[in-house]
């Protein structure tokens, strides 16, 4: 994705940040943000959920500039949330895709792939991690082998409780057939 802009008040969020940094600065991102800015979701959230900021001596001045209750959470009523221990496949980094902001100088924003996003929601699976799979599924087109594949290979050998999330992800792709099959 290449120099676009972002809906408010993301744009003006993201401008203030990128103002006040001094170097180059990389946010992976998961969740909500990159489920509706990416890929279209309709459902709303107020905060950035960041695995990783790089340079790593960033992250505190970020999260204190931008973090929940920040001046600019106040300002903007959005928010960074540096989560940083969602578990997350093996190999995300080499997949991870770019929204390049047309407008920033040192801020960079970079979103897991659909498939490394529904698997980084696979321990805590509530109702709107279940909404968000189902909808990656519809929009990204998932192809539920490659999902499973990704699971076994790169997420299930550092998981506290592998038999727990095998049948999360056997519940997942159930539900995901049961919907492509009535749709």
């Amino acid at each position: 994705m290449s120099n676009k802009t972002i809906p408010e008040p993301w744009q003006s969020f993201f401008e203030e940040i990128d103002r006040k940094l001094e170097e180059e600065t990389v946010l992976e991102i998961l969740g909500g943000f990159a489920i509706t800015q990416v890929y279209g979701s309709p459902r709303t959230t107020a905060d950035v959920d960041v695995v990783s900021i790089n340079p790593r001596g960033a992250s505190q001045k970020l999260i204190e500039m931008a973090g929940e209750g920040s001046p600019l959470h106040k300002k903007y009523k959005v928010y960074l949330d540096n989560v940083g221990i969602a578990p997350l496949p093996e190999n995300y980094e080499d997949r991870l895709m770019e929204i390049a902001i047309k407008s920033f100088i040192h801020l960079r924003l970079f979103v897991l792939d659909p498939y490394d996003i529904a698997l980084a929601k696979i321990e805590r699976n509530i109702e709107r991690d279940r909404d968000d799979i189902k909808y990656l599924a519809h929009v990204a087109s998932l192809d539920l082998k490659v999902l499973k594949e990704r699971y076994e290979k790169e997420l299930r050998p550092i998981l506290g409780n592998p038999s727990r999330e095998d049948l999360t992800l056997k519940f997942w792709i159930e539900a995901i057939q049961e919907e492509r099959a009535s749709g």
